[in-house]
């Protein structure tokens, strides 16, 4: 295991659409989205495309966006 690697933490919204299905994304990574027929499918395939969004920056010899989010969930009747 590698001591040295950074950990990212990211914030992913995820949206029901009409059909049942799922759309996922990361709104720090401009353009990052992806989908899923299930909840599961869209975590997993949102995670893969993080995962291929940060290579890409890396392999551009771009920096690596942090998020400085603070999230706030708010119920109402």
């Amino acid at each position: 295991m590698d001591n040295n690697k950074q950990i990212y933490n990211y914030t992913v919204l995820l949206e029901k659409e009409l059909d049942g299905d799922y759309h996922a994304f990361c709104s720090i990574l401009k353009g990052c989205h992806s989908q899923g027929d299930s909840f599961e499918e869209a975590i997993d395939n949102i995670t893969e495309g993080i995962e291929l969004y940060l290579e890409s920056l890396r392999a551009d010899n771009q920096s690596i966006p942090r998020e400085d989010l603070i999230t706030i969930i708010l119920g109402f009747h």
